[in-house]
């Protein structure tokens, strides 16, 4: 039996029993709140080890709610249970500081197998270092990277997408490494989130003009290189 605290944050009573009987049964001890507010509360008088967060909630939503507990909480494990799979959503979600994704309807096996990952313990961080590729830095102690002199503020997954880039460099990466090394498990074949935030990597690092880094290798995945 696991013990560890899960918050359920969902207003529909079908889904939110379901999951709350299947978290019981893997013996994790559960709470459960049906609004946004409610489940803020709850959080803050009965701190969870993980959360699972529903999007569309009455009243306070869910990326709102996401919003404050990850300010309160900054290495809470939040998992987002909603309907919405647009790309743009998903990315949205993980931007404002989600763990992990799961579109409604999943399998509870799913589910659990999310939780477990985000329960692993976590191995001791290596020393701080700078990665240097080019004119392009990035320390993994403070997370920053430069281009030259200008700083460059990154997202969490903009950063670790970067850093696996900076520790291949001139090495070819196809879509399942990055996929598996990034997000750790797959989005979906058709998923185009990689593409998503190579740009928004491109975007920063080629700010002002300076010359591209990261590559596209047509058909099979991405290369960071200088021209």
């Amino acid at each position: 039996m696991s013990g560890e605290r899960i918050l359920v944050i969902e207003d529909e009573a079908r889904i939110a029993q379901f999951v709350e009987r299947a978290l019981i049964y893997e013996g994790y001890r559960v709470n459960v709140a049906r609004d946004g507010r409610t489940g803020l509360i709850t959080a803050r008088d009965n701190p969870p080890d993980v959360v699972i967060l529903d999007w569309m909630l009455p009243g306070l939503d869910g990326l709102e709610v996401l919003k404050r507990l990850r300010t309160a909480s900054p290495r809470l494990p939040i998992i987002m249970l909603t309907a919405k799979d647009e790309i743009a959503d998903r990315v949205e979600g993980l931007d404002t500081g989600a763990n992990d994704y799961l579109v409604k309807p999943f399998a509870v096996e799913e589910l659990l197998a999310r939780i477990r990952a985000l329960l692993r313990p976590i191995e001791p961080a290596s020393q701080p270092e700078t990665l240097r590729f080019a004119d392009l830095t990035l320390n993994t102690g403070t997370h920053r990277a430069s281009r030259g002199e200008r700083a460059i503020d990154l997202t969490a997954k903009e950063y670790e997408l970067l850093e696996l880039f900076m520790r291949n460099p001139r090495n070819v990466l196809t879509r399942d490494v990055i996929f598996d090394r990034v997000w750790g498990y797959d989005f979906g074949g058709e998923s185009n989130i990689i593409e998503v935030y190579v740009r928004y990597l491109r975007q920063k690092t080629e700010a002002e003009g300076e010359p591209r880094l990261i590559h596209t290798v047509r058909g099979v995945g991405y290369v960071l290189r200088e021209d």
